[in-house]
């Protein structure tokens, strides 16, 4: 997108959707809506919904800021959508976005190019359940952790210490969620590492450290003020920090992700375990890319229009 012609230009940010995370799409997109009108930006809402084709073709808009968090809005469909309408769009393209938002896709990607992941084990719908439970307690061990395949915001995470939970939390995941998998609990600092740009000028902004007053960084510690406590930069060494950023910009790159995104890591010891990637992440007040990005100089206004001069069609 050309910087010098995009006050001349008519945005829309695209927010909601029928995902779990609706409430927090709306949020942001509020938030963003808010920060273009701010800058001089002639900017509308638009709702994700039914009629989203005709909404983007009767507004006439010319660019597209999504704000969709979750399925519907964060997994390459409604990037596949602009780009049969020629619309340039901020954030990762169709392909990236189906990729990240599949949690088991991911972490085999990320296994192959030899990126540390928690070791898991994918429920198939077709076996014999209870003989899974207990091939999963055999080869990963307890604890365990419990996650939808396509879903964001800590939303259905299930953490199992013993052995006799395991049955029943499979049974009603698979009955909220369908696609499951199982990973083995790593216990050790939760951090995250926002990122910025295309290609090789992608650049690694200040590692986060989340320390939840609850003792899990679940999806109420995420989006309840005053539940979690943000460390910029996190509490560790300076080789950890280093560490930490490389391996977020080589899985953005692994998943072919392009603007910004978000990467979250456990850190065990010496290693950065990587455990998800968002492609939109929340962009709140509460939100951890804001957070970084301040961290690093970068008001939120700021954030907003870097996001928005990377808009473009024809993504990956």
């Amino acid at each position: 997108m050309d910087i010098l012609n995009l006050k001349d230009k008519k945005i829309a940010v695209i927010m909601g959707g029928n995902s779990r995370e609706r409430d927090v799409s709306i949020h942001s997109g509020k938030k963003v809506l808010e920060s273009l009108k701010r800058q001089g930006f002639e900017a509308i809402e638009l709702q994700m919904g039914r009629n989203l084709a005709f909404d983007l073709e009767n507004s006439k808009i010319d660019v597209a800021f999504i704000a969709l968090h979750g399925s519907g809005g964060e997994d390459g469909s409604v990037q596949g959508l602009l780009e049969v309408l020629g619309i340039p769009y901020t954030g990762s393209g169709v392909l990236s976005s189906a990729l990240a938002l599949n949690k088991v896709v991911s972490k085999k990607i990320w296994q192959y190019e030899k990126i540390s992941t928690p070791p898991f084990f994918e429920i198939d719908i077709s076996r014999n359940l209870e003989e899974q439970a207990q091939e999963i307690v055999k080869v990963l061990k307890l604890p365990l952790v419990v996650k939808p395949v396509c879903e964001g915001s800590s939303i259905g995470v299930e953490i199992v210490v013993e052995e006799k939970e395991l049955l029943p939390v499979l049974k009603k995941s698979i009955i909220e969620f369908r696609n499951i998998f199982v990973e083995r609990f790593v216990k050790g600092t939760e951090i995250t590492v926002g990122l910025l740009g295309v290609g090789n000028k992608t650049r690694a902004l200040p590692v986060l450290e989340l320390r939840s007053k609850t003792g899990t960084y679940d999806h109420k510690a995420k989006y309840t003020k005053g539940l979690t406590e943000f460390i910029i930069p996190a509490d560790m060494s300076d080789e950890m920090l280093e560490i930490s950023q490389e391996t977020a910009l080589k899985v953005y790159k692994a998943l072919y992700c392009s603007d910004f995104a978000r990467v979250d890591m456990i850190v065990e010891e010496n290693t950065a375990w990587v455990h998800d990637l968002n492609t939109i992440p929340g962009l709140t007040e509460l939100s951890d890319l804001p957070a970084q990005a301040q961290a690093d100089g970068i008001s939120y206004d700021e954030l907003v229009f870097e996001i928005l001069s990377y808009a473009s069609v024809n993504k990956m």
